[in-house]
């Protein structure tokens, strides 16, 4: 029983290891192919695609006329003559009419004159002129070449740079390649991504208090008018709907205060989660992925170093370690702009939740203690300036 339980754990290990290897052989396949899509795509882009094939085709033929004198003599000489083909002018059923008996020519059908290219005279351009027209095309064929082959040298390098991390990728999420881990950093890391959510909340929640906040300032203006027009349509009740009326207007402008209060919280919350934190996280992406291109080369590195060691692998082994070093600087230099911006970032938000948080309490305190006058300062003391009510609507000369 024993030996049975073994031999089905070795089955299922060489059964994973076999899909591991088609996964990868299937992800080898579609990088050369995608390698060979995109060389024809630059071909196709900067050298003129069918055109450029043509262009070719027609030098070539070119190159294929340019045959001596006499043999072109030769080759026209010994050409058929008209008497040796037989020509039928007309359709079925033609008369004979118009057609010239073969017979009576003799000779070859063409014969070349050596001298009637002479007799044609070229006037307009010197030798100088064709030259220059010559050696300024191919000045322009050649930086069309170059430009051609540098983004084509680009495509492959990016190319084998994305064969190199996916490898990585793959080899560490089934845990057989070596990852590089910074403790500290990864901390840190963690810790800004959970803070980002938590404040994401508060803000979430902020704007929601905002919009209901809006809705009952909005009710209440509204019920403080039907209690001053009742004011005055009831004669009986005049007292007692004007008291309730100016109750509600009053509650209305401390209501709008709080609201500039709120506003200016949930702008400042907004700033520091979706600008600060947001630029931080993006530097620590930029880290991430040099990270992964870092131990891509590091391990194509050490695989090199443990093979064999001719001319070939020598150089090889040159190249992959400058390679090396060049993904080793960039990632040392992100993982330090991380750490320093990690640094502020921290700084910057206890600073500003710091004022932020004193200001949403002191403005709710104020206002549902009634105490219009502690509202008021609080704003001034924080700078918040109110919009006066109507400042957002265009004016009459913009609605025209």
């Amino acid at each position: 029983m024993f030996s049975v339980n073994v031999n089905n754990l070795n089955a299922e290990s060489h059964q994973c290891a076999s899909h591991i290897l088609l996964i990868i052989f299937g992800i080898l396949l579609i990088s050369i192919m995608f390698f060979f899509l995109c060389t024809f795509w630059f071909c196709v882009s900067f050298l003129g695609g069918p055109g450029a094939c043509v262009c070719v085709c027609a030098q070539a033929t070119k190159l294929q006329w340019r045959l001596d004198e006499k043999d072109l003599h030769q080759v026209m000489v010994s050409g058929p003559n008209l008497n040796e083909t037989n020509i039928v002018s007309g359709g079925y059923g033609g008369t004979a009419e118009g057609i010239i008996p073969t017979g009576s020519i003799k000779g070859p059908a063409v014969r070349y004159n050596p001298d009637f290219n002479k007799r044609i005279p070229v006037t307009g351009l010197g030798p100088g002129v064709r030259r220059s027209a010559s050696s300024s095309s191919m000045a322009a064929e050649e930086a069309t070449r170059g430009v051609a082959v540098e983004k084509l040298e680009t495509v492959k390098k990016w190319g084998l740079n994305t064969y190199k991390c996916t490898k990585q990728m793959i080899s560490e999420r089934f845990g057989r390649g070596a990852r590089t881990v910074d403790l500290d950093l990864e901390a840190q890391i963690e810790l800004l991504r959970d803070t980002k959510r938590k404040y994401e909340s508060v803000l979430r929640l902020a704007r929601a208090l905002t919009n209901h906040f809006y809705n009952m300032v909005q009710t209440q203006h509204a019920l403080g008018d039907t209690f001053a027009d009742l004011s005055q349509k009831s004669p009986e009740l005049r007292d007692e709907f004007g008291y309730n009326a100016e109750t509600q207007k009053l509650l209305c402008k401390n209501g709008e205060t709080l609201l500039g209060a709120i506003n200016f919280f949930v702008s400042s919350i907004n700033t520091l989660v979706n600008k600060t934190m947001e630029d931080t996280l993006m530097t620590i992406k930029m880290y991430e992925n040099a990270r992964l291109e870092f131990d891509a080369y590091r391990s194509d590195l050490e695989e090199l170093s443990l093979g064999p060691r001719d001319a070939a692998a020598v150089a090889r082994i040159d190249a992959a370690q400058r390679q090396y070093q060049v993904q080793k600087d960039k990632y040392e230099r992100l993982r330090s702009d991380v750490t320093v911006k990690l640094k502020f970032l921290e700084e910057n938000k206890v600073k500003v939740m710091h004022k932020q948080l004193l200001l949403f309490h002191n403005a709710i305190s104020a206002y549902f203690a009634g105490n219009q006058q502690q509202l008021e300062q609080t704003l001034k003391q924080f700078n918040i300036k109110l919009k006066p009510p109507g400042a957002d609507k265009p004016s009459w000369l913009e609605e025209q």
